[in-house]
């Protein structure tokens, strides 16, 4: 490819070639990318498999016969070691200590974090304390904590960068009583701007006494977590956001010292050693036992080693740097791109560099006399031209919040409005903002992306300008 724009794009990341293997891969692996001519940019939506992963989880089940692990037959035995080998693989991929980590594996990030919330000991005296920037799922949790009377306390993020004010949050970790149980809780990687928080934070609220629950959903797919060196207590994951396949299947990896102090509010088949009807009694298993309820998918378990192996097989580094390349390039023509009147086509939410982000970028688009255009309408003429990209707010409401400048004053008019009382629809909460984006548009770069999406995109924002 010698065309003028790529030949600016080398010029400014002279990197890129240095990941080639992905475009190998990407021919050998991906090619009904191209063949159907999809210019896919959701990753942080969800990750792409390659063909290989498929026939390899294919070749595995049509070959052998696997029945349910709860049983000791020789079906469920063969089960079993593979379930027991994709755990112990999870703590090797993340350079987990097996003494000091488990593994218990979830539907989704999602299915994780409910674990974690609905067993933390909260109580009166105790905190949760999380950032603006913060998953529903980990949202979420605060209901758990407001229910069994501890404090619930939000660190806001700043515009333009959507960061932290790292100074603040000595006064916030002060805030938890000694004694109590404390958590905090923050995205490695926002899935809404791509901000990419500290990781330093985790030791600094230990120091501080609390629980530290990090959220490593859109961080992991492109950059290596490593807890040989950093301890987080509770790290949620989705594996279809890394590598595409299987859906379903998502793990909550935790500190075993952390694990003790977790008290599920229910039992279930699979979760106990003993329980009885007539004496009214139940003893939960040990460590991950407790907390896979019912048959684990144990079809689909061993497909997790196979795709966590295949993003070895290409390796962290190759990832990120094809990763921080395109997004560093798809930032600069972005900020760059203006309307006849001066107006500019995009307000990007979040840093517009490359210097600890990821490859989300989240944009709102504005007609040439700077007026938002409704990210729905872009989503749209996406579609019609075959971009695969995410409108909304992500099930990120306090950065999105932050970013489109909602107030929290509006907010609480639109909320205790009578008709609000029970039900909320979209729309009705769009109509609450009127002439105010309620939403945005992220275009998110991943693991097989190459230069030909970013200019494709580019090309469509292009075509919006006046």
């Amino acid at each position: 490819m010698s065309n003028p724009e790529f030949v600016a794009f080398l010029r400014a990341y002279p990197s890129y070639p240095t990941t080639h293997i992905i475009d190998d891969l990407r021919a050998a692996e991906y090619a009904r990318l191209d063949v159907g001519e999809h210019i896919y940019l959701d990753y942080t939506g969800g990750g792409l498999y390659a063909e290989t992963q498929v026939r390899r989880h294919h070749k595995l089940l049509s070959e052998h016969v696997f029945g349910n692990p709860h049983s000791s037959n020789p079906s469920s035995q063969a089960s079993t070691q593979l379930v027991e080998h994709a755990r112990s693989y999870v703590l090797k991929f993340f350079g987990a200590d097996p003494n000091e980590y488990d593994v218990i594996f979830t539907a989704n990030a999602s299915g994780a974090l409910k674990l974690v919330g609905e067993s933390y000991p909260f109580a009166k005296g105790g905190h949760y304390l999380l950032t603006f920037d913060n998953h529903n799922s980990v949202n979420g949790i605060r209901e758990f904590a407001h229910a069994r009377g501890a404090e619930v306390t939000y660190i806001p993020v700043a515009l333009p960068n959507m960061r932290v004010d790292a100074s603040s949050l000595d006064d916030y970790f002060a805030r938890g009583q000694k004694g109590a149980h404390n958590l905090f809780a923050f995205p490695a990687q926002s899935n809404f701007s791509g901000v990419q928080h500290p990781l330093e934070w985790i030791e600094k609220a230990h120091a501080a006494g609390w629980d530290v629950l990090l959220d490593a959903a859109a961080f992991a797919p492109t950059n290596y977590l490593d807890l040989s060196q950093v301890h987080p207590d509770f790290v949620p994951l989705s594996f279809y956001k890394m590598f595409g396949y299987p859906t379903g299947i998502g793990a909550l990896i935790a500190r075993r010292e952390a694990l003790a102090k977790l008290h599920r509010p229910w039992f279930a088949g699979g979760t106990i050693t003993v329980v009885s009807v007539q004496g009214d009694k139940y003893y939960l298993a040990d460590g991950h036992t407790a907390f896979e309820d019912g048959t684990p998918d144990y079809l689909n378990i061993p497909a997790v080693e196979i795709g966590l192996k295949h993003l070895e097989s290409i390796g962290y580094d190759v990832i990120h740097e094809r990763v921080m390349c395109l997004a560093g390039w798809l930032l600069d023509n972005l900020v760059q791109m203006k309307h006849g009147t001066g107006q500019p086509l995009v307000r990007i939410y979040g840093p517009t560099n490359v210097e600890a982000r990821g490859g989300s970028v989240t944009v709102n688009f504005f007609d040439k006399d700077g007026r938002a255009i409704d990210h729905r309408f872009i989503e749209s003429e996406a579609n019609k031209v075959n971009i695969s990209l995410r409108t909304g707010c992500f099930c990120n409401p306090g950065a999105g919040e932050v970013a489109l400048g909602l107030s929290r004053v509006e907010l609480d008019v639109c909320f205790t409005r009578p008709d609000h009382e029970q039900r909320l629809s979209v729309d009705d909460f769009r109509l609450c903002f009127d002439g105010k984006s309620t939403g945005a548009v992220r275009i998110s770069v991943g693991m097989v992306t190459n230069f030909n999406d970013v200019q494709a995109f580019l090309s469509f924002a292009r075509g919006l300008l006046g």
